[in-house]
């Protein structure tokens, strides 16, 4: 059957993360030559940074698409199904058009590690050339590409895109990018190409220090994002914010951004700033009202989504310190004085101590949890750390712990937050979807 033919490819292509992470672009390139170079078939935004980047990314193809083009999406991880990762138009890639793809990938993959100095590509770098060639297939008018690790030697850098994007820069993967954040920066900085613009988001002096040398070695323009575009808040809520927005030519007005928290604001001028920039390079002019229903359509799940209000349910795929203490900040904004059940994992990499201090003072139950991933931090450590902070912590099973904090959180008024890692979010994402076919639905 179809269904069990792409069950087994793709099951074939997540054994590929066995080969662990290879930082060069040598084999994404050999696969795409191969495959007759689809990543010069469209033209394309490349976004990296820290924290923001997947936020920026759905505002960009959002308003790409309100502006009539056909796009291409690529984002990492997905959250519940591998399909979420690459996107056209909004729609994700069918079972059927990777059934198609990923033996074509396969047979030149197959040639190029066969050659000289060859190897078998990781799943990252698998995953890029499918999209690339789903894209060509596909006839899109633009991509916006996601990172998925640093910059320079990820393999979304093999595209030649006509403005790189920087959202922000803080410590992460020091084992691949480097001990500090010039070291970080300039890693990112990679995506940089020559005579290519580059916008880039609010970052630490010596980031930006260090992004601006490499825009100056590419004889590049460094645009940042808050030179050019003003975006205020009116109002919060759960499901969105309020926001003014002024750009050079005058202003959006008001419009209703559905992404929660004060740190989409810095995002959202982001991706205005890339759209504009994009607009001089290619010499064209967006109508604002298309921006503005662009950015009213944005949809990103897994990042401050409310998937209850009876009690408070939020997912966020929170998994640094600055993520968490983005999330906070929006919890203690949109839930003053509630107090939280967190449910939390995280993988072992991570800095849990500096993650959970940012939840000081709002959590009161924490329930520590498993990560669907061999990355994962034992929750016995996690529950542990927890207790540090005071909290009343246990270890638990997702399930366990999901229960249990909607009945404490109903019972004393209060809220549930799942976060820790895209994965944990992910899979919470799945057990609502099973529930719901159950007829055990949450309330909304």
């Amino acid at each position: 059957m179809a269904d069990e033919s792409i069950s087994g490819r793709l099951a074939r292509l997540y054994r590929m993360h066995a080969s662990g992470i290879k930082l060069d672009l040598g084999m994404t390139r050999s696969v795409l030559e191969r495959l007759g170079h689809p990543e010069n078939a469209w033209p394309s935004v490349h976004v990296a940074g820290t924290n923001g980047k997947g936020s920026v990314c759905a505002m960009l193809e959002s308003m790409l698409r309100a502006a009539g083009l056909k796009t291409g999406l690529y984002t990492s991880p997905h959250l519940v199904r591998f399909n979420e990762r690459i996107r056209v138009s909004g729609a994700e890639i069918t079972d059927g058009a990777l059934a198609d793809i990923i033996p074509a990938v396969e047979r030149e993959a197959r040639a190029a590690a066969a050659a000289p100095g060859g190897r078998e590509l990781t799943f990252f770098e698998f995953t890029t050339a499918l999209a690339f060639e789903h894209f060509r297939r596909e006839g899109v008018r633009i991509a916006v590409l996601e990172t998925g690790m640093g910059g320079r030697l990820d393999a979304t850098n093999t595209a030649a895109p006509d403005v790189s994007v920087i959202t922000g820069i803080s410590v992460e993967h020091t084992a691949y990018l480097g001990p500090d954040i010039p070291s970080i920066a300039r890693e990112k900085a990679g995506i940089i190409k020559r005579n290519t613009p580059v916008v880039v988001g609010p970052m630490p002096p010596e980031a930006l220090g260090a992004v601006r040398a490499a825009a100056d070695g590419a004889g590049s323009r460094l645009v940042q994002a808050g030179d050019m575009v003003n975006v205020s808040r009116l109002s919060a809520g759960l499901r969105g914010q309020k926001i003014r927005v002024h750009i050079p030519d005058g202003s959006l007005g008001t419009l209703t951004l559905p992404l929660a928290g004060r740190h989409q604001l810095a995002n959202c001028g982001v991706a205005l700033a890339a759209m504009l920039t994009l607009a001089e390079r290619r010499s064209i002019q967006w109508p604002p009202e298309l921006l503005k229903a662009g950015l009213e359509r944005v949809e990103w799940p897994g990042r401050f989504q409310v998937v209850s209000e009876r009690p408070v349910t939020v997912l966020d795929g929170a998994h640094n310190p600055d993520g968490a203490a983005s999330l906070a900040a929006a919890l203690r904004e949109t839930l003053p004085g509630v107090p939280i059940a967190l449910v939390a994992g995280v993988c072992a990499d991570k800095d849990y101590a500096r993650i959970l201090s940012c939840f000081s003072g709002m959590v009161r139950r924490f329930y520590a949890v498993p990560v669907a991933s061999e990355r994962s931090l034992a929750p016995e450590v996690l529950a542990q750390a927890g207790r540090g902070f005071g909290w009343d912590s246990e270890p638990a099973t997702l399930g366990d712990a999901w229960a249990r904090a909607r009945e404490w959180a109903g019972a004393n008024g209060g809220a549930v937050c799942v976060a820790g890692s895209l994965f944990l979010v992910g899979e919470a994402l799945r057990r609502l979807a099973s529930d719901a076919e159950k007829g055990e639905a949450l309330r909304a």
